[in-house]
Order: structure tokens, then sequence, then C-alpha cells
């Protein structure tokens, strides 16, 4: 994406995507009844948490890796763009542990709203967004970014998001106008192993508030 481009133009560009991620985007590999935590079926709002002001905006930077202390996350992030179905491509399986950022839209830290796609689990074990439905307002994403800087993101929600109600703009689209903002997605709700794949999607959404090297 060029740095030229307007935030408005990556904001239409990020809700297109989403509208296709809907149809084409698979981030689960099979149920893991036998695992502890996983894809949830709630949501977890800010209601009496006392959330940080939101930090400026950053000079837009690609993101090398991600951070989530609460869930024990530590991942590489890689850039990722649509298939030949016009969906985001998350990472392949064989790269469970790793985090696609859609590199089609906002630089996490920029002005706008940040994409991450990230497995639930694979056929053999549970992926790198495995827990991602265990986070709570207030705890905090770290993203190393290639300008040296650290952008330290806060959770505002969780959404548990069936695919069957799904709207686009209100997951993905930006909660507050002005501000650098993050999503992260996986699946989430009941497996259907008939299909091989998940009722819901688990959105994280969280909103700069921090930097740091």
């Amino acid at each position: 994406m060029s740095e030229a481009r307007s935030p408005r133009s990556a904001r239409l560009l990020t809700v297109a995507a989403w509208l296709l991620l809907l149809v084409g985007l698979s981030l689960g590999g099979r149920e893991l009844a036998d695992l502890p935590g996983g894809p949830a079926t709630g949501d977890v709002s800010a209601a009496g948490i006392q959330l940080p002001p939101a930090h400026d905006p950053l000079p837009a930077a690609r993101p090398h890796r991600v951070d989530i202390p609460a869930i024990g996350v530590r991942a590489p992030v890689v850039k990722r763009g649509l298939d030949a179905e016009w969906a985001i491509d998350p990472p392949p399986y064989e790269q469970a542990g790793v985090v696609g950022w859609y590199a089609g839209g906002t630089r996490p830290g920029a002005e706008g709203t940040a994409i991450f796609v990230g497995h639930v689990d694979t056929e053999s074990e549970p992926a790198v967004f495995y827990d991602l439905s265990a986070l709570k307002p207030g705890q905090k994403i770290r993203v190393s970014r290639a300008d040296d800087t650290l952008a330290e993101f806060t959770v505002e929600d969780v959404r548990v998001l069936r695919r069957e109600s799904f709207d686009a703009v209100e997951a993905y689209g930006e909660r507050r106008a002005g501000r650098a903002e993050l999503r992260l997605i996986t699946c989430g709700g009941t497996y259907d192993p008939g299909t091989r794949s998940y009722a819901a999607n688990v959105v994280v959404s969280a909103y700069l508030t921090g930097t740091g090297s």
C-alpha cells in the first residue's frame, strides 16, 4: 500500500476486504475439546473499567512482532494480501505460530484500523490466537515496528460475532475517528466438523495508548 493513500481510502479498503473475508477466511483447523481455553461465545466490554486516553497516531511503519503478555503470545508478524477469491489470505497452517497483517490496509500505530489475523487451532494443536477470547479490557498488546518503535495498544473490548449476522462495518470500522486502532481476529463459537468451520469470529478491539523503543 502506498503511504500516500488517504486514511479514508484505507478505511474503505479495509471494510471492503472484511466483507469478502466473511465468506473466505478460515482460521481454525478442528475442534480441540480436550484442551483448556479455546474459542468462546460471549462478549466482554469495558463497562466499569477506566481505560487510558488515546495516544496520537504514529507515522506509518510495518509491524515485525506482536506481544500479548496476558495470554503468552510473542509472535512474528508477516504481511498478507488477498487470495484468488478476494478474501484475506491467513498464514498457512504450518505457520500456526505466526500472525498475519493485512498489508493492503492500515499499518499498526498509524491512524485508522490495522488488522491482524491468526489461527485458533490446527489439526493437532492450538495455534497463536487460541486464547484470544480470554483477553480483557485494559490489557496490553505491543507491536514492534520496522522503524524501531513499539506501539502499545490497550484492549477496549472483545466480541464474538456470528457469521450469519456479521456486520463488517460495525466490527472493523473505526470506533473513534482520528485514533490508531488495532483488530485481532480468529475463529470462535461452535465448531462444525461437517463443514470444518466455526460459526463465529472472535474480534478484539484495541487502540494506541503509548509508545516505546
